[in-house]
């Protein structure tokens, strides 16, 4: 196989909303991957989606999943739709990749991750953000013991919702939605990739209004209902012994709080959001790092604010928004049999940690996580040229 080009990857789309055109255009640059049909529940919203973006049919939803053309599903409907969706896909025997999160019911995730065992398929999801190349560096910087054995971890996100930018946000606060299942995916997946898997958690949540008022768009001034909670407060403790804590919230009007940041024995990572809505939601940016030998002052003043942290060099690819490149990692995980990076069973890991954070305000105690998961590898340097070149020689570690 070595030095053969990978045969194209077929995908059917299922879920034309706005999170699809970045999908389809990062996945329009890679030859590897071609998406032959999209379908969605207005076929007329299918047809424009494939005259934009040059996909061949626009077919029903059944029709998409029953084709025996395709390879895979990329499921991109609302939280509420993924279990079904990725079902119907399983037994039609299909891979699937699906937008996050994983789903919305335990019970579910679980029967589908047995279901894809049992059918020999895969089962991708996102976030994939943990792909680019802040990520790959924040987990580099990890790998090479520059900040020691880490000790903790803190993330925030401090925003005021959805509906100032998205002209149909409903689901965002109905089941499903919330910031916990909205945000949390991509911050938990960080802290999974970094750190290793979340042994208990805790938590506490609230939401400041019962009603929210549209302001984009044709639907500007129109209310909808919230029905979950909208500031969600958690501890997490990992497998490994680490701590942190992470702020995920819909009613913040503005923080000067917001980044991720890794604490360990000699040192700290920190990754700023100058957006707060785009820090670990994102694949780029820049990666500061301070060490033991960088904090000490002696007699010298302080420094304050960014003075003396060092700006790490990013020798990794992806750093613009690069949606789907999980995806482009399963393509190949199917042609060489290795795992996928952004799989399945990371994606219910992160959902049940969630789960138990939504539900230990009720419970009033710590809530065991019952599920592990495989850590990614990191990406190589080239991908996806490693893997065009020599796929034998692939990264398979867990």
């Amino acid at each position: 196989m070595t030095g053969e080009t990978p045969k194209t990857f077929r995908v059917g789309l299922v879920g034309c909303g706005r999170i699809s055109d970045i999908y389809l255009t990062t996945l329009a640059k890679f030859p590897q991957v071609e998406v032959v049909a999209c379908a969605s529940l207005d076929l007329e919203e299918s047809r424009v989606k494939a005259a934009q973006h040059g996909i061949s049919r626009a077919l029903t939803v059944e029709e998409v999943i029953a084709d025996p053309e395709i390879d895979c599903i990329l499921n991109l409907t609302i939280p509420a739709a993924h279990a079904e969706i990725t079902r119907r896909a399983l037994m039609a025997n299909k891979h699937v990749y699906s937008e996050k999160p994983f789903v919305t019911d335990l019970a579910d995730g679980r029967e589908l991750l047995d279901l894809a065992e049992a059918r020999g398929l895969k089962l991708g999801n996102a976030p994939d953000t943990f792909l680019g190349g802040r990520w790959q560096t924040v987990r580099r910087l990890i790998d090479e013991g520059a900040i020691g054995r880490p000790t903790g971890v803190f993330a925030h996100v401090g925003t005021h919702g959805t509906e100032r930018h998205h002209p149909n946000p409903d689901f965002y606060y109905q089941t499903g939605g919330g910031p916990l299942l909205d945000l949390g995916p991509y911050y938990l997946t960080a802290m999974v990739f970094c750190l290793g898997p979340i042994a208990r958690v805790a938590g506490m949540a609230n939401r400041a209004f019962d009603r929210r008022q549209i302001e984009n768009g044709p639907r500007d001034g129109e209310w909808m209902e919230v029905q979950v909670d909208t500031h969600s407060l958690s501890l997490i403790e990992f497998e490994n012994g680490a701590i942190g804590s992470m702020t995920m919230s819909f009613d913040i009007w503005d923080s000067e709080t917001p980044r991720f940041e890794i604490y360990g024995e000699d040192g700290v990572i920190s990754v700023p959001d100058p957006d707060p809505v785009h820090g670990a939601n994102d694949f780029h940016g820049p990666v500061w790092l301070r060490t033991r030998e960088t904090s000490r002052w002696s007699h010298q003043p302080r420094p304050t604010g960014r003075d003396n942290w060092q700006v790490v060099e990013n020798h990794h690819g992806f750093n613009e928004n690069s949606r789907g490149l999980g995806l482009l990692d399963l393509a190949y995980a199917v042609r060489d049999d290795r795992p996928e990076r952004a799989s399945g069973e990371m994606a219910f890991h992160v959902f049940e940690v969630m789960d138990a954070i939504a539900r230990a305000p009720t419970a009033g105690t710590y809530q065991m996580i019952n599920s592990s998961c495989p850590v990614p590898a990191p990406l190589p340097a080239d991908f996806p040229k490693s893997e065009d070149a020599n796929p034998q020689e692939a990264d398979h570690a867990n």
